[in-house]
C-alpha cells in the first residue's frame, strides 16, 4: 500500500466525470488499498478516485462502522432529507452546510465485480452521497447553502 497525493479543488480533474471500472484485477486492489490508506492518514471518512487523480467509480467510506469500497456505485433510491456542515480532503479548511437525503439504497460492485446493494442512512448515507457526486465531477462546494467558519467548528 501506499499514500496518494490528494488533488485540491482547483485541479480540473475533479470536474471530470468518471468512467466506468471495466477490469477487476489486481491493479484495481492496489488502488482501493491506496485510497483506503489515505483517507485513513488525512483523517477523512471517505475519499473517491478523482481526489486522487484518476478518473474511475471508484470510491472508499468509513464512518466508523468499517470500510465501505464501492465500485461503479449509482444512488438507486432516496428518501428523507438532511442538513449538516460537510468538509472534503480536496478543499482544506472549507466547511458549509449540505442537504442531501437521509436515507439511501445503493447498487455498485466490490473489488472483485460482485453486485452489491446497500440501504444506508443519516450520516453513512451523506458520506457516500459526497463521494459519489465526486465521481461526477462535483464537489461539495457547489452544494452548500451557508458557509461555515471553521473557527466556529471549534466551540
Amino acid at each position: 500500500m501506499a499514500l496518494r497525493k490528494i488533488v485540491l479543488k482547483n485541479d480540473e480533474v475533479l470536474r471530470k466525470k468518471c468512467k466506468p471500472v471495466e477490469v477487476f484485477d489486481e491493479k484495481l486492489g492496489i488502488l482501493l488499498d491506496d485510497m483506503a490508506e489515505t483517507m485513513y492518514k488525512a483523517n477523512g471518512v471517505g475519499l473517491a478516485a478523482p481526489q486522487v487523480g484518476i478518473l474511475r467509480r471508484v470510491a472508499v467510506v468509513d464512518v466508523g462502522e468499517g470500510l465501505l469500497e464501492l465500485v461503479n456505485a449509482e444512488i438507486i433510491k432516496e428518501k428523507g432529507s438532511q442538513r449538516d456542515v460537510e468538509g472534503c480532503l480536496s478543499c482544506p479548511n472549507e466547511w458549509g452546510y449540505v442537504v442531501r437525503p437521509n436515507e439511501i439504497i445503493v447498487r455498485g460492485q466490490d473489488r472483485t465485480g460482485k453486485h452489491i446493494q446497500l440501504k444506508l442512512e443519516e450520516f453513512f448515507a451523506r458520506a457516500v452521497c459526497h463521494e459519489l457526486d465526486h465521481l461526477d465531477g462535483k464537489l461539495f462546494i457547489d452544494k452548500v447553502d451557508e458557509f461555515v467558519d471553521p473557527k466556529d467548528l471549534e466551540k
